[in-house]
């Protein structure tokens, strides 16, 4: 007898829709699901510094930004053993962030203010600070001073923009996610994100346009 042939198709494609990308932090997940303390503190060594970011792009006070990332990590470290997988650790996570300081605001009954301690924060950031060197280094104190007031305006912008705009933009540029990251994250569909990016990068070009003598439709 012919030994049986494997159906047709096997074995599957790397593009099958059943395979995804592996989380890199799955073992660190389940050490943490095992009791494991310190694997979990790895998690907070990695992360903390990105959700801090976010947190601070939200709330905009740096008086507020500790606390609120502390029960971030809290509520994750609680809620982990629920956690199945079915998105990237670091989506699950920055969805806790944003839930978490969405829910300190409405609990302060307070508007989010740019404070001058904010601001001081954000320019000290040692990734902003070192990006700002690599750009500044050997060059004239004019080129630099254009750079610093197109960096203020770029800010401005950002703080101008709706909740929603500056969220998006955010998760998009300063933390790299996928569109659809952000989706699942703002529990929206992928063409609201586009449209919300898009309407962001308009807005933010619109206050660029004096600084880089830019025409209607072209971007920074």
């Amino acid at each position: 007898m012919p030994p049986a042939r494997p159906p047709r198709g096997w074995p599957p494609t790397s593009d099958c829709a059943c395979m995804s990308t592996p989380d890199a932090d799955a073992p660190l997940i389940e050490r943490v699901k095992r009791g494991d303390v310190k694997a979990f503190e790895m998690l907070v060594v990695k992360y903390q510094r990105r959700i801090e970011r976010l947190i601070g792009r939200m709330v905009r006070d740096v008086d507020l930004v500790p606390d609120i990332a502390q029960e971030t990590f809290i509520r994750a470290y609680r809620a982990i053993p629920q956690f199945r997988g079915e998105s990237q650790f670091y989506t699950w996570l920055y969805r806790i962030a944003v839930n978490t300081a969405k829910k300190a605001l409405v609990g302060l009954k307070r508007d989010p203010i740019v404070t001058e301690s904010a601001r001081a924060s954000r320019e000290d950031d040692d990734e902003t600070s070192r990006v700002e060197n690599e750009l500044t280094d050997g060059e004239t104190p004019e080129a630099v001073m254009a750079s610093k007031e197109i960096a203020a305006a770029v800010n401005a912008a950002i703080e101008a923009l709706s909740d929603d705009l500056r969220q998006a933009i955010t998760l998009r540029e300063i933390e790299g996610l996928s569109y659809e990251e952000i989706a699942e994250l703002m529990d929206c569909p992928i063409g609201t994100v586009r449209s919300r990016i898009f309407r962001a990068r308009e807005a933010i070009a619109q206050r660029l346009r004096p600084l880089l003598d830019t025409r209607e439709g072209e971007r920074w």
